[in-house]
């Protein structure tokens, strides 16, 4: 594992700035609204040939009237003992403030190295603020400006400096990530946390309490993959805040560069618009998909047919598309969590299932002439090979025909239900093209 830079202050001195300065993305929702970000969030740098990841954090509070506090505070501290240095970022033109040295008594017990950098400082000539910062006794401190890169390069230069000596990097970008998609308040951080055994995201009963999208490694089943937290999606005329609009965008991002999406509904709602609008999203990218219905401790008096109601209450809504998994759980109780992890990654290994050109025309070539595509005004279609194309991002078949434009979507259907009885392709969805031999 690379190296690891908590960036750490109180609320508003521009971490998610410097964040996105350092990891040369747009990852962390930034804003002038104090206490945008609530969870961890991950990202990788690179300088002189030393690669190490870095850590935004929320902002430090005590006795605020923010409910999200003691949550914040613990995600900070959780970040400050998994770090190797520590980024103490600060508001130059404010000047110290109560909190800032609320922090600094913090940091001071930190036997990590500590790293001040006094941001919004956007020239040189405001070098004279640094004086005031020198009482925290954590060193000598840095003038930066996050928003237009001065003093990052000569800021990146003590980090590498201060950095231990790096380690294995078995960081994999290929590793396959599995999204946690959902309405707002569906139990998506809940059950992240739970995977992981600790608190990596903020929970709370608040709709909407999740913003960023967080990214945590995980290590089940012989296999190391991606977990994606995501902010609740919820209808366009209900997103009436800036931050919650760039929430949903970077959750929409979530989906397309994810490889399955862990689609949460609630047990005590049922299946609503809004759920059948994210699956529509996650059609439409071509993602593999297991649907987890959560809080199901809650429902009484359950039985095996209610299960299967309920589960053909789904399919019905969610059709033509009825070929994904339903895995009933509760985040709570830790109910087939695993399960849901483990289909999860079932789903991805069939994403990635090829099919033997021979064994594909032995199985699929008797069962057309058996029953070929209709007649199209007086002309015969005949399909005479198939075979699965490579290196694609969802299985792919090509049928090869005399007259591919007249066959019909029906019989695409047909086709497509056939290979999934013959192969388990359940959860993932399927190309199939139609051309000319």
């Amino acid at each position: 594992m690379s190296n690891i830079v908590a960036i750490v202050g109180r609320p508003n001195v521009g971490k998610s700035t410097l964040f996105n300065r350092l990891t040369k993305t747009r990852r962390a929702i930034v804003s002038d609204t104090a206490g945008t970000t609530r969870d961890r969030q991950y990202g990788k740098t690179e300088w002189c040939g030393r690669e190490f990841s870095i850590i935004d954090t929320g902002g430090w509070v005590v006795n605020s009237d923010d409910i999200f506090e003691d949550e914040i505070r613990r995600q900070v501290q959780l970040a400050i003992d998994e770090s190797d240095v520590v980024l103490f970022v600060l508001d130059g033109q404010n000047g110290l403030t109560d909190y800032d040295e609320e922090v600094a008594q913090v940091l001071r017990r930190c036997p990590k190295p500590v790293i001040v950098a006094v941001n919004k400082c956007d020239t040189f000539d405001q070098q004279y603020v640094l004086a005031e910062f020198y009482k925290l006794g954590l060193g000598e401190p840095q003038i930066l400006s996050a928003v237009n890169g001065l003093g990052t390069g000569e800021l990146l230069d003590i980090i590498v400096e201060k950095l231990p000596e790096d380690h294995a990097d078995d960081i994999d970008e290929s590793l396959p990530r599995f999204a946690i998609v959902g309405r707002p308040n569906a139990g998506k951080s809940s059950i992240l946390n739970a995977f992981i055994g600790e608190q990596r995201t903020v929970v709370t009963d608040i709709p909407g309490t999740t913003r960023d999208s967080i990214y945590t490694r995980y290590n089940k089943f012989g296999r190391e993959f991606y977990l994606v937290d995501t902010a609740g999606i919820r209808k366009k005329a209900k997103v009436n805040e800036d931050l919650e609009y760039y929430s949903v965008i970077r959750s929409i991002r979530a989906i397309e560069s994810s490889d399955v999406c862990i689609l949460m509904i609630d047990a005590t709602r049922g299946i609503e618009a809004q759920d059948l609008n994210i699956f529509q999203l996650i059609q439409k990218n071509k993602k593999g998909l297991v649907v987890c219905v959560n809080k199901w401790d809650l429902i009484e008096n359950k039985s095996n047919n209610d299960i299967k109601a309920y589960e053909q209450a789904i399919r019905q809504r969610l059709a033509p598309f009825t070929d994904f998994p339903i895995v009933f759980a509760s985040a709570l109780t830790k109910q087939r969590i695993y399960k849901v992890m483990e289909t999860a990654m079932h789903v991805y290994e069939n994403k990635q299932r090829k099919i033997p050109t021979a064994r594909l025309n032995e199985q699929l070539l008797p069962l057309i002439a058996a029953s070929p595509p209709p007649a199209t005004k007086g002309k015969y279609i005949k399909i005479k090979y198939c075979t699965q194309l490579p290196d694609t991002q969802i299985p792919t078949f090509v049928f090869f025909a005399n007259l591919p434009q007249y066959v019909k979507e029906p019989y695409r259907r047909f086709l497509e239900n056939k290979i999934r009885s013959w192969w388990d392709f359940n959860g993932t969805p399927i190309n199939l093209f139609i051309r000319e031999k």
